[in-house]
Parts: structure tokens; sequence; C-alpha cells
């Protein structure tokens, strides 16, 4: 591993820590502001990543760049008014969170380029890791496998039995999301996504695609 590599890594760790505890806390508060008191009893209202991460999901996002954190639990009981519209609203929040920290730091980025702020180059290296890796996190938490966003958001888009019938993969999720991964279609399904990501945040951000 030669010195590039080394800072890279040095700057992607904290980078996927970020964005991996903005993910989870964006779940719990908004479940939180629904009504429901779970996450905060459960400690899961807090940016401390030790509270979120994942061992498997943390270590795919390091190895093969895409992966997840430790769900926040959630019991749409406690919501108030339409607890099907409530669970789509909490899967929107972790994706929509890293989306807008992707932004910002692409903000931040566009600044430094135009020399509008100081350029650095080491500060520069960890926000453009830090826009990956929120943009990939938003894209593979999209997609509609059980127990990804995607298909709690899709179950609340969905008409009646079609909606509930995603609710019932839930128990046959890790498997089909394994199958995915090993092989290979994950990332047939996500890196468009990630692409179409990045032109939005580029674009709105001002950075050359």
């Amino acid at each position: 591993m030669n010195l590039s590599n080394i800072w890279e890594l040095i700057f992607y760790i904290p980078a996927i820590l970020l964005a991996l505890s903005v993910h989870e806390f964006s779940h719990g508060f908004v479940a939180y502001r629904l009504g429901d008191p779970t996450p905060k009893l459960q400690g899961r209202l807090t940016l401390n990543p030790l509270k979120h991460l994942d061992p498997m999901g943390t270590l795919l996002l390091i190895v093969a760049h895409f992966g997840w954190a430790k769900p926040v639990q959630v019991n749409p009981y406690y919501f108030q008014g339409d607890k099907k519209r409530g669970m789509m609203t909490v899967a929107l929040a972790g994706p929509f969170s890293n989306i807008l920290f992707a932004y910002l730091s692409a903000l931040l980025l566009s600044l430094m380029l135009r020399e509008i702020l100081p350029f650095n180059n080491l500060f520069a290296l960890f926000l453009q890791n830090l826009v990956q890796i929120n943009l990939i996190l938003a894209a593979f938490n999209l997609i509609p496998v059980p127990p990804l966003d995607g298909s709690k958001i899709l179950a609340g888009i969905l008409p009646g039995q079609a909606g509930e019938f995603f609710y019932s993969l839930e128990q046959y999720g890790p498997i089909i999301l394994l199958i995915l991964i090993v092989s290979g279609m994950i990332q047939r399904i996500f890196l468009p996504i990630v692409s179409f990501l990045y032109k939005i945040v580029f674009m709105a951000t001002g950075i050359p695609i």
C-alpha cells in the first residue's frame, strides 16, 4: 500500500462513520418526532458511530463500497396519523439525509475549487470521500429489497395488498440481499442510482461532471 492509498484510507473511514451515523440518526429522529420513543430508549438519537455500526455492513463499505449500518428499531404503532405513511417517511429520512450531506460536502468542495474558500488538499480529499460515501449509502439503501429503506418506501407508495406484499418479504430479505451481493447483481442495480445522484449533486453545486 503506497502513501496515497494510506491517506485515502485515513479519510475514507471517518467519512464512512459520519455517513452511517447521519443515516441512522435521521431514521431515529424522524420516528421519534412521529411519536415513537423506541429510538430514544435504545440510545439511537445520537451521532456517535459506535451506536450505529453493523460489523458486516461497515466492512463491506470499506472493501466493496456498499454496505449498511445497524438498523434503528421502529414501532409504527406509536406513530401519530397514518402509520404506513409514517414508515415511508422514516425510511426516506436515511437516504435523504445522506444526499443532503453529500450536497453540503460537494458545495464546500465547489467553493474551494472556485477559490471562494481557501483550498486545502487534505480537506478536499475528505470532502470527496464524504460525497462518495454518502451517495453510495443513499443509493444502496434505495434498492427496493427488504430490509433496505427502498422496500419500505415502495411499500408506502403501493396501494393495499401490493404494499403489504413487500412487508411480508421482510423475513426473506437477508437471503435475497445475500444472493444479490454474491451474484454481483447488487452493483448492476445500485451503480446507475449512484451515477444519477452524482450528476444531480454536481450540477447543483457547479462541479464539472
